[in-house]
């Protein structure tokens, strides 16, 4: 059985959307200095506050190898965005925090990240209510 064209409509709004969120989002980072996965690990430490984050878990978050994720702090170290530091339960691992430059940076780019996205909501809800509306195939898998 052949999908709605409703659901076409709705797929392609959603990534058009999506897609104009993140060319914003590269713009905003390049013009602060950072790529948009520099931008990423600063936002999930930042949300990850209050609980041990590690290298681990930034990597497990972002889909990164371990190797990666070190990479990305080595670099936010020298930038002096992020620090690192040993964990009082195990030597091994590594906990990451902000510094206050990093700090600031990610505010900075959170509030506009956060302007951009509420810019794109129209479209996002458009396209979402598209697909939530379509009778019989959203009560199950599509497959």
């Amino acid at each position: 059985m052949a999908l709605d064209p409703a659901v076409f409509q709705g797929l392609s709004g959603f990534r058009y959307a999506l897609r104009r969120f993140l060319a914003a989002s590269e713009t905003i980072c390049r013009a602060s200095g950072l790529t948009s996965q520099q931008y990423q690990v600063l936002l999930a430490i930042k949300a990850g506050e209050g609980t041990d984050m590690s290298i681990r878990h930034l990597a497990d978050q972002l889909l990164l190898t371990h190797h990666a994720a070190v990479q990305m702090i080595d670099r936010l170290e020298t930038d002096g965005l992020a620090v690192r530091r040993s964990s009082d339960q195990d030597r091994r691992v590594a906990l990451l925090s902000l510094t206050e430059k990093g700090q600031t940076l990610v505010e900075r780019l959170a509030r506009k990240h956060l302007n951009e996205m509420l810019r794109q909501a129209p479209l996002l809800r458009v396209s979402l209510d598209r697909l939530s509306h379509i009778d019989g195939e959203t009560s199950g898998h599509i497959g």
